[in-house]
């Protein structure tokens, strides 16, 4: 049972099932637990999606970006398992993983890298032009152009 109603932010908004079907999402349950990620803010505008996948090799691994999501996916070849001697013990998991993040609005992916057993992924806000504040100037009688700030878009 949760302890949140969005009931009445369904019924005085327009244009945000998204953002309330992602906190339903949320609210009835955690994330799976595999495998470990980090997300930080590197800049104003910028953020690190780090995943922590020991002993994937850069073929084993696909990062997608497609609208408002990103997809990171790992599958193990059996290839590789054939080739290596008996295991005694597995501690480290190769298993097929698939991580699913929703993206913000203007957030593209700019680049991957694979270093040390962690992949990151930068991702960059890049808000357009047309987006942007702007200044609009009022002509009023009195006392010539005025102009008021907008506040920018976050």
């Amino acid at each position: 049972m949760r302890a949140f109603d969005l009931a009445p932010l369904y019924r005085s908004t327009v244009g945000f099932d998204r953002l309330f079907s992602m906190l339903d999402h949320g609210l009835e349950g955690a994330a799976p637990g595999y495998p470990p990620y980090n997300i930080e803010r590197t800049g104003e505008n910028a953020y690190r999606v780090s995943v922590a996948v020991a002993g994937f090799n850069e073929p084993e691994l696909s990062v997608v970006a497609k609208e408002d999501t990103l997809t990171i996916r790992g599958e193990k070849s059996t290839k590789e398992e054939e080739r290596r001697g008996e295991v005694l013990y597995q501690g480290i998991a190769a298993r097929t993983f698939e991580r699913v993040f929703q993206l913000a609005d203007f957030v593209q992916v700019k680049g991957a890298s694979l270093e040390n057993g962690l992949l990151h992924v930068d991702l960059v806000r890049e808000i357009p032009e047309a987006k942007k504040s702007r200044s609009i100037p009022i002509n009023g009688k009195a006392g010539g152009p005025t102009v008021i700030e907008t506040q920018k878009a976050a």
